[in-house]
């Protein structure tokens, strides 16, 4: 009799699963929104609603799997091109997408799979694509309608290899730049995060006057943006990556949550939850602020997402109680699951939480809910599949030269000059001999930082195209002037040669990382960078451009440095770094970040009692173009 019972449910969920939906409005362009939802949703098993919630990675896919299951979303985790090729053209990442996406099409009810990717400065996993500078320095820029152009441009080269979700714009509050990731964050003030969140309306196109407010919006060749990490990732103690933020109500509402009020306010699509804890509880099951804040105060209408391996790491070790985590990430109010360890196990524990009623099914319906308004707001059930149409907009002259204006306009002018009578910034165009020297003068790899074709980037020469900042300078100054090109000069050359030179300009600065690998507690300057800048400096008349993703300890160095830029991580437009340099611009950018004077001081931030900083938040010299 048991048998013949488990053998009558098998028949029954075979042909539930195989049957065709009988009520088509749901893919029917002209109808109501909330009637396209219902209809499509009346016809769902528990089976695909639950897999409706979950992100899985693109490794863990393959097309079959996408049809059986239905699967809600595909990410491409950092370094995952197609075959694994670094260097794969738009059309291969085209044709990637569109296999996994005809999977999904083919699965009962047709649902379109949302291909997902980190798209942080750029199209930044995709080889020669436009790369924009970092956060850090944009916000140097106090520019929002430059950084909503720069979102337009990452919307349409995103999108012209087949994916329409980036996981931008980070619109963390860094309050310590001991942090990994401080360079993702605007700044260190909230207004000025708060004016940057204007990128969300690039990314994801204008939203009309008539909308209502906290309903996502994405226009055409546009892309599903996803604001992130909700929320005080940006104020850990020490500045620890994924650590605990100790604040109250008050702080936490002023400091770190009103870029979020502007993020739903102009029709963020997503808002990915931060591995950080606020006061002990961790953010993946803080319902408080997830459910009755985020989706209840500020009626958010569009689906959050967890970090990578988020429910995993709500314990210690990872993974330690995996089905627990992951009840209560569903109930706190997450929407779907990025990177489960497993997609049919993530299936059998949450029918298991369901059907003993430790998740209700009101809430797998919310979460269902919210992840189709997307899908159908971004257009995907009419243009699941992508052509080649798009692809002559990637990497396009206008926006190179968005990118090459973005980069001199984060350019930071900290000193210039020992005097006001006698500053050394324009430099001539014109001189007998210069010196360049430094580990980041003729490197690509390190002027981009992380978050570039790779997770933490590279040290690589080749990583991308571009113009390192030793052409730059080569292609800017007059014929007649001899560039000398030594990457780390010893004592020696120098004391023989230093009266051959004009002027020289070291490149020095961090090597690439992201996230806990970019943790640090002393901000030095890295060697043999140190050491060039200080022989060089003291022997010849410098500037020194620091590539850096934050403030880095420089006081005691000051004196032999006769003037100073900050150019955070420019990118690989390097001539937006030699336009400044050389006088066909002024420099405008102020520092979006407090510079302090040693690492003690940390964290010090504009408004503190003890703040007492080398170069204050908002600071930056100005110089007037060259007629």
């Amino acid at each position: 009799m048991r048998l013949t019972m488990f053998f009558l449910l098998a028949l029954l969920v075979v042909s539930v699963t195989a049957t065709p939906p009988t009520d088509l409005r749901y893919k029917d362009r002209n109808q109501p929104l909330g009637v396209r939802i219902r209809s499509l949703m009346y016809q769902m098993t528990l089976e695909e609603k639950i897999m409706q919630m979950v992100q899985i990675d693109k490794h863990q896919a393959n097309a079959e799997l996408m049809r059986r299951y239905s699967i809600g979303s595909l990410i491409s985790g950092p370094g995952a091109s197609p075959n694994e090729d670094h260097r794969a053209t738009p059309e291969q990442w085209v044709d990637m997408v569109n296999e996994y996406q005809r999977g999904s099409l083919a699965s009962r009810l047709g649902i379109p799979m949302l291909y997902s990717i980190d798209s942080v400065h750029g199209h930044n996993s995709l080889y020669k694509a436009t790369l924009f500078p970092h956060n850090v320095g944009l916000g140097c820029t106090r520019d929002p309608d430059l950084v909503r152009r720069i979102g337009a441009a990452t919307a349409l080269e995103t999108r012209a290899t087949g994916i329409p979700f980036v996981f931008a714009p980070c619109i963390a509050v860094c309050r310590d730049p001991r942090w990994g990731r401080c360079y993702e964050s605007y700044g260190e003030e909230t207004s000025l995060v708060r004016q940057m969140t204007e990128i969300i309306r690039g990314l994801q196109g204008v939203d009309p006057a008539n909308s209502l407010p906290g309903v996502p919006y994405i226009g055409r060749d546009k892309v599903v943006g996803c604001a992130k990490h909700y929320v005080g990732d940006g104020g850990t103690t020490r500045g620890i990556d994924e650590n605990n933020t100790v604040a109250d109500w008050n702080e936490m509402m002023r400091i770190h949550m009103p870029a979020y009020f502007d993020s739903v306010a102009k029709g963020v699509s997503t808002i990915m939850v931060s591995y950080s804890s606020w006061n002990g509880v961790k953010m993946h099951a803080n319902r408080t602020l997830i459910t009755n804040f985020l989706k209840g105060t500020l009626r958010f209408r569009g689906f959050v997402i967890s970090d990578w391996n988020g429910v995993d790491r709500m314990t210690t070790p990872w993974g330690a109680q995996y089905p627990v985590s992951l009840m209560t990430a569903i109930n706190a109010g997450i929407d779907m699951i990025m990177a489960p360890p497993n997609a049919t196990e993530f299936l059998r524990l949450m029918k298991s939480h369901v059907e003993n009623n430790r998740i209700p099914m009101s809430r797998i319906d919310d979460a269902v809910r919210r992840v189709l308004r997307v899908k159908f707001v971004a257009g995907l059930f009419e243009q699941p599949l992508t052509d080649y149409n798009l692809i002559p907009e990637i990497a396009n002259q206008r926006h190179k030269d968005l990118a090459r204006e973005a980069v001199r306009k984060s350019l930071v002018l900290l000193k210039n000059g020992n005097d006001n009578n006698n500053p050394l910034i324009p430099l001539p165009k014109k001189s007998s001999r210069i010196l360049v020297a430094g580990s980041h003068a003729n490197n690509i790899g390190l002027q981009c930082g992380g978050w570039t074709i790779d997770w933490q980037g590279s040290s690589s020469s080749n990583l991308t195209s571009g113009t390192t900042i030793l052409s730059a300078i080569s292609q800017t100054i007059d014929p007649s002037t001899q560039v000398t090109y030594i990457e780390n000069p010893d004592v020696e050359t120098l004391t023989r040669d230093n009266n051959q030179y004009s002027y020289a300009v070291v490149v020095v600065g961090e090597p690439p990382y992201a996230e806990q690998y970019g943790d640090n507690t002393n901000l030095t300057i890295p060697e043999p960078g140190l050491s060039t800048m200080n022989n060089v400096c003291s022997r010849i008349r410098c500037v020194v451009v620091l590539i850096s993703g934050r403030p880095l300890v420089i006081e005691p160095y000051l004196h032999h440095i006769e003037a100073l830029v900050a150019a955070w991580l420019p990118g690989p437009e390097g001539q937006g770094v030699a336009d400044v340099l050389y006088g066909d611009y002024g420099f405008t950018g102020k520092l979006s970040r407090t510079w302090f004077r040693r690492v003690d001081q940390l964290p010090m931030n504009v408004g503190d009692s003890h703040y007492d900083p080398l170069f204050a938040y908002g600071f930056g010299l100005t110089t007037n173009p060259v007629a």
